[in-house]
């Protein structure tokens, strides 16, 4: 991965398991202990963020590659990939604009060696991924697994208690608000 990143972790689970809903509970968590958070996300599906009619899609569809649409509240970048294209993530990660971020997160590239929690919902039925991938470092489940388990076990409906995990793990304490953090950065200088 590139030298000049901030932390990488990603969230590993099968199908339906609740990754993006849990990201969407941990990240207003991380954001108020003031941390900057970007989010790469794979998805096996075709989607469009253009609309058609409007300038943007006229000029991809005419070819362009990349469109960069910019507004004074947001910029959005679209390239055309080759027909089946291999998502590497650390081709993603290059692309991907991580100044001023303090951490990235990853759904999906459960095949990545990088940092992951697996997300496991006993419900489903699926076995458990971390026998099987050296680079699981936790697992946020909704019960109760069997042991022993040698990696930290966390609860999937407790967001808080998987962000203290975050922060002890990449910032080697966890804490209480932004200022922690800024305090935490400027004892390392």
């Amino acid at each position: 991965m590139l030298t000049n990143q901030p932390p990488v972790l990603g969230f590993a689970a099968f199908s339906g398991a609740g990754k993006t809903t849990l990201l969407t509970h941990i990240l207003p968590i991380l954001n108020q202990h003031g941390l900057r958070v970007g989010v790469i996300k794979a998805s096996h599906h075709d989607f469009d963020v253009d609309q058609p009619g409007k300038d943007s899609y006229k000029l991809r569809k005419a070819g362009a590659t990349p469109v960069m649409l910019v507004s004074p509240y947001r910029r959005v970048v679209i390239t055309e990939l080759t027909n089946n294209a291999d998502l590497d993530l650390a081709t993603q990660l290059a692309a991907f604009p991580s100044d001023g971020l303090d951490l990235i997160l990853i759904e999906g590239f459960r095949e990545a060696p990088i940092p992951k929690i697996e997300v496991h919902r006993s419900q489903l039925g699926k076995p458990l991924l971390y026998p099987n991938d050296k680079h699981i470092i936790a697992i946020a489940c909704d019960s109760l697994l069997p042991s022993p388990i040698s990696i930290p076990c966390l609860d999937l409906n407790n967001p808080e208690q998987i962000c203290e995990y975050i922060l002890q793990h990449f910032f080697a304490k966890g804490f209480n608000s932004g200022d922690d953090k800024d305090k935490l950065l400027s004892q390392e200088k």
